[in-house]
């Protein structure tokens, strides 16, 4: 069956829902990154040093607890999800990301309360983490259950879209900043326009996602096994450990030609920080450009032969592609082989949340997405820079390539497991 099945309104209803689900994942991932691009500004009024250093690493281990809240955020957001209706959960994590926004926005400072200050600044990034912990998986869920049949890749993939344009606009709006305020006013409250911004955003968000209608049915949600640890494992045991073997891999290499990459051409390549920095935002770009056309491949080959196309030029080219990365002197010539990277982390990251809403039935589908996810997002994902950096303060930088390499093959392997032809979500169509 094909979306021809689909009348015009029918068709606009689903292509308005897939706006509102995926507004608040761009609201959410503006609001987690913009505190890493404007933590230079305000590291000071929470962090006295005389070490500017310090000041940036007490930011980052704020930073890095959000990122460890995301199991938890996955898991009470997929129980929510699964219980309570997926539309419930998408509205309660985008009120909590507003609510974590407009607290650091309105903290006083160090020199005001003291040590509230800093612990203030840890909570309210507790609470941005177990947001966008619950944010991947009942959106994925969500988008995966409205999008029309025979196109489910091509509208899946704004997922992704709005995860990249998030980091971009958090960028963007920090880069304007710079352009308009001087340092001065930056470091004194120019900081905090960002966090408003992105409050306001959340605010908008919350009402497109108002409108959206529910689409578990209340059969699911009444299950008693609903949302539960214990009926995720009892039956779905393999699909679990399935996505998290895939979602391994697939978190390292998002992370490595992501993140991890701008500091990767300075550090190793020996590249300026600014060049890095433009040649990273124009990839970024690409990269967020390609994800509904890797979407649209992944209906027409199906879903497995994507992964498997993933996994395998993964395994054969990341040792290539960083080893050239290494000794790149040409800024274009960099650009050109992160956006080859990016191309085939897109096999996977256009189709991420579908292909691993798939592997579950709806009474636990998203808490097994998203616990899966944020586990081994965590893990491995979150880990990426650590594990590159610590290998090349040790002289085996080159270990790092064929860590990924590594987990690109598990990929591969684990991808083998689904489904030869891919099982259409079975509630609404």
């Amino acid at each position: 069956m094909t979306s021809t099945y689909y009348t015009g309104e029918e068709r606009s209803k689903r292509i308005f829902a897939i706006v509102g689900a995926s507004s608040g994942n761009l609201v959410e991932w503006f609001d987690f990154y913009v505190y890493a691009f404007s933590a230079i500004y305000f590291a000071a009024s929470f962090f006295p040093s005389d070490d500017p250093t310090v000041q940036l690493l007490n930011t980052a281990g704020v930073f890095a607890a959000g990122f460890l809240m995301r199991p938890i955020g996955g898991w009470i957001f997929g129980r929510l999800a699964d219980r309570h209706g997926r539309k419930n959960s998408l509205m309660i994590s985008v009120l909590m990301m507003c609510f974590g926004s407009l607290m650091i926005a309105c903290l006083p400072t160090y020199s005001s309360i003291g040590a509230w200050a800093p612990a203030l600044l840890l909570l309210a990034r507790l609470i941005q983490g177990l947001s966008v912990g619950g944010e991947y998986g009942t959106t994925a869920t969500y988008m995966s259950e409205v999008a029309l049949r025979g196109q489910r890749g091509f509208f899946a993939s704004f997922q992704y879209v709005t995860l990249i344009g998030g980091q971009l606009l958090a960028v963007l709006v920090v880069v304007i900043m710079q352009q308009l305020l001087t340092e001065e006013e930056l470091r004194a409250w120019g900081w905090r326009i960002p966090f408003v911004v992105g409050a306001i955003a959340a605010l908008i968000s919350l009402m497109l996602r108002r409108s959206l209608h529910e689409t578990s049915s209340a059969e699911t949600r009444k299950d008693k096994d609903a949302g539960t640890i214990k009926g995720l494992f009892r039956n779905h045991t393999a699909a679990f450990i399935t996505v998290l073997g895939y979602t391994a891999g697939g978190s390292l290499i998002f992370y490595t030609f992501t993140t991890y990459m701008q500091k990767y051409l300075v550090n190793t390549a020996g590249m300026p920080a600014k060049t890095a920095s433009f040649v990273m935002t124009g990839a970024l770009f690409l990269y967020m450009v390609m994800q509904p056309f890797f979407g649209m491949l992944s209906d027409r080959i199906g879903r497995r032969n994507s992964m498997l196309l993933f996994g395998a030029l993964g395994t054969i080219f990341t040792v290539p592609l960083l080893m050239a990365l290494k000794t790149v002197s040409s800024p274009f010539m960099a650009f050109v082989l992160i956006t080859l990277a990016l191309c085939i982390v897109s096999f996977y990251t256009s189709i991420s949340g579908l292909v691993k809403a798939e592997m579950f039935p709806p009474q636990v589908r998203a808490l097994g997405v998203g616990l899966a996810y944020a586990v081994a997002n965590a893990a491995f994902g979150g880990s990426a820079e650590y594990v590159a950096l610590g290998l090349k303060t040790m002289g085996m930088e080159n270990t790092f390539y064929w860590y990924v390499t590594a987990m690109m093959a598990i990929a591969f392997l684990f991808s083998l497991r689904l489904p030869k032809q891919a099982e259409y979500l079975h509630h609404d169509d």
